[in-house]
């Protein structure tokens, strides 16, 4: 069975039915948005950044994570390149070593746009 439905003679608003939305975050802060989810998109990544955080002295010496994560040094310095790009982490050069430290208040800033969006 098939319903008839009224014709209204009245026009469309022409910004249409719903109310207009913006976008809470603009291209460019979507876009380091991004860089940071990716980089913590990875538990390697995660795990990283939790155990050079959590360093007693603040920093991580490239040659003491390897071991928690059971990775070469070459592929945990892949990883912490990523956490440096993301602005998560610092890097310091000393003689042959990198040392890492986390970013003050990175991941406090990323929480609070988290709870901004929300």
């Amino acid at each position: 069975m098939t319903t008839p439905l009224p014709l209204t003679s009245e026009p469309l608003a022409p910004e249409g039915c719903c109310t207009p939305v913006r976008a809470a975050v603009d291209a460019e802060e979507a876009q380091r948005l991004a860089r940071v989810f990716k980089a913590l998109g990875d538990p390697t990544r995660v795990r990283l950044l939790s155990t050079v955080a959590a360093a007693s002295d603040g920093e991580a010496c490239v040659c003491d994570l390897t071991a928690p994560v059971g990775l070469s040094q070459p592929t945990v310095s892949h990883h912490l390149k990523i956490l440096v790009d993301a602005g998560l982490l610092t890097r310091t050069q000393r003689g042959r070593w990198s040392y890492y430290a986390a970013v003050p208040g990175a991941l406090d800033r990323l929480a609070d746009t988290l709870r901004d969006l929300g």
